[in-house]
């Protein structure tokens, strides 16, 4: 594997993020249909840099490859009220899985909860991505409230 830099996003990122974003919405296990017509909701634009913290994974020719994304979590939706990261996305250019990038840009997330000291880090998953995040020690949270809560939501805290 090649040497692999995380570092913080900017707006002239912006083609690149979205061409990794599109590559890896269209690996997920939906019609292509729905795939299609989701992928603009999954696109950032520069007002997104306004309220998120993105960060991206280059090659060593300074490709872009990865990315991800994350804001403070609303307490209504995290775990008794604590105070979290919502991890939008972890997105990784399907030539690239399985090389720890995804791993490595969850770091940068799990950095990103120490440095400004929340209790954790929450997650609003793709189907296809549960077992990712299992795998990286975080655990499924309750359907509470149907209305609010998504179905695939996870939690790892700050201590784990």
């Amino acid at each position: 594997m090649s040497q692999i830099n995380v570092r913080s996003a900017t707006k002239a990122d912006l083609g690149a993020i979205n061409g990794v974003i599109e590559a890896a919405v269209m690996t997920w296990d939906l019609p292509e249909r729905v795939k299609r017509l989701s992928l603009s909701s999954y696109r950032y634009n520069e007002f997104d840099f306004e309220h998120l913290d993105m960060v991206v994974s280059e090659d060593s020719h300074r490709n872009v490859i990865g990315v991800a994304a994350w804001e403070q979590a609303d307490t209504k939706d995290t775990p008794a009220g604590l105070t979290a990261l919502l991890l939008h996305g972890i997105y990784v250019d399907p030539s690239h899985h399985h090389q720890g990038i995804g791993r490595q840009l969850f770091r940068a997330a799990e950095q990103a909860v120490s440095t400004n000291s929340y209790d954790g880090l929450m997650v609003k998953a793709q189907e296809d991505a549960n077992g990712f995040f299992l795998s990286l020690g975080m655990c499924r949270l309750p359907v509470e409230d149907p209305k609010r809560h998504y179905a695939n939501r996870f939690w790892k805290s700050a201590d784990q």
